[in-house]
């Protein structure tokens, strides 16, 4: 039997002006798609803001695993 398909949304910090990020936390929500996941990605960028990182990063990645989709959108950390 298949485990069903679902999306997190994880949130990674970033080193300033490099694309090498850590994942930081990921979310509750389980997403039926990934367009729903995506939609998601700024609510989620602007709750966590105050990462100690200078820039954080979303992804959407299917059933926890692999990252699927990387967020185009970045944001500085609040963070200094």
């Amino acid at each position: 039997m298949l485990d069903p398909i679902f999306y997190v949304l994880a949130i990674m910090g970033c080193a300033d002006g490099s694309d090498q990020c850590a994942e930081a936390r990921v979310g509750q929500p389980r997403y039926a798609s990934i367009q729903a996941c995506q939609a998601a990605l700024p609510a989620a960028l602007q709750r966590n803001t105050g990462l100690a990182f200078p820039v954080i990063a979303a992804a959407c990645r299917q059933n926890g695993a692999k990252a699927i989709s990387r967020a185009a959108a970045r944001i500085p950390s609040s963070a200094s």
